[in-house]
């Protein structure tokens, strides 16, 4: 059997997760992430990392397994707050839990359980990994459960970390989970699940922004379809691609952003209808069954977590960039958010969405 390093929380899929691995026989410990400190978040509420680290000691104590602290206050600042402010400031809408699982939990953590000399790490992550003995890679494939799976977020996971990465419950229901929880009589067996960002609790994006680059962020232009000037916004870093609360104009219909400009400092408003374009242009993008991709490839793509998938084709283009083509046009293609390919429950890849195809673009029928 192996030696584990298992990412707690404190929470209930962390949990169970170590109870997993040690009813199959696996050596494993605990190891909690310190990302940040208090003021970072701006919040009044206690540090999410202190909490964390007490409930997740309380559970290994229960377990009667080893638990250590990882403090990498420096590297999550780089790779996962700077990107953040960076890109929302850059004018698009960036996700900072794709960053996370690639630099932090399955970048820096795996560093650290290596340097300790255990064979993996595992997380409560609702996905599966496997090796295909034909091509020798390792594959990530949805939960079982399509109601938590979390795939989308593990796509850029390289070959070496997937090689490295356990998840207990991908095979599992949110319920069965649950039913071991209680059964273990965890405290989290219960409790609700938090859907924040861990360094903004209050979900305040526009306040942390605010906080930590009040320069950057000054009012500007709105903009009609036309590009005539219709009023004043806020800071372009306070909207996103099809947001409609908060514009605070009238415009005689109901108005959303349809564009974004960082370098003008611009907002673009128009009908719902100038939302919709299909095709999309991605960078940063990795394959996971495959090295590169040679030729177009059909298969079905969210441009955001909580998107179905939809039909596609992916063509090559220059510098590691690809072009999606979807079979109908999609709503509110977002720069900054991540674009995710899908072959049945097999997650091929994906990306960062540089922008939309604007030949692409549909337009309200006159």
């Amino acid at each position: 059997m192996s030696r584990i390093l298992v990412a707690m929380s404190g929470g209930v899929d962390s949990s169970v997760a170590c109870t997993l691995l040690m009813d199959q026989g696996h050596e494993v410990s605990g190891c909690t992430l310190d990302l940040f400190d208090q003021s970072v978040s701006g919040s009044a509420q206690p540090c999410p990392a202190t909490k964390a680290i007490a409930d997740s000691q309380k559970v290994a104590q229960r377990l009667g397994i080893e638990h250590r602290v990882l403090t990498i206050h420096g590297i999550f600042r780089e790779q996962v707050i700077d990107n953040f402010i960076q890109t929302y400031l850059d004018g698009d809408t960036p996700n900072p839990c794709v960053q996370c699982n690639r630099h932090i939990k399955f970048g820096a953590l795996i560093d650290e359980a290596v340097r300790l000399g255990f064979d993996s790490i595992a997380t409560g992550h609702y996905a599966r990994v496997r090796k295909d003995e034909r091509t020798g890679r390792y594959l990530l494939q949805k939960a079982i459960d399509p109601a938590k799976d979390q795939s989308y977020v593990l796509y850029s996971l390289q070959q070496d970390q997937l090689a490295r990465a356990v998840f207990p419950l991908g095979g599992m229901s949110k319920a069965e989970v649950r039913s071991i929880a209680a059964r273990e009589g965890f405290e989290s067996a219960h409790t609700g699940e938090s859907q924040d960002i861990c360094f903004l609790p209050d979900g305040d994006y526009a306040g942390f922004l605010e906080r930590e680059r009040p320069e950057a962020i000054t009012e500007g232009n709105y903009l009609d379809v036309q590009g005539s000037i219709i009023g004043r916004h806020r800071g372009v870093s306070r909207y996103t691609i099809g947001q409609r609360r908060g514009i605070a104009i009238a415009l005689g219909y109901p108005a959303y952003v349809i564009d974004k400009n960082a370098h003008d400092n611009t907002v673009t408003l128009g009908e719902s209808a100038y939302l919709f374009a299909s095709a999309l242009f991605a960078r940063d993008v990795s394959f996971i069954p495959f090295e590169h991709l040679e030729g177009p490839l059909r298969c079905t793509a969210r441009i955001r977590y909580n998107q179905g998938e939809q039909p596609a084709t992916i063509y090559p283009c220059e510098s590691d960039m690809v072009r999606v083509v979807f079979d109908e046009p999609q709503r509110a293609i977002a720069s900054g958010q991540s674009v995710v390919f899908f072959d049945g429950d097999l997650v091929v890849g994906g990306g960062i969405i540089a922008g939309i195809d604007r030949s692409s673009l549909t337009r309200p029928t006159p």
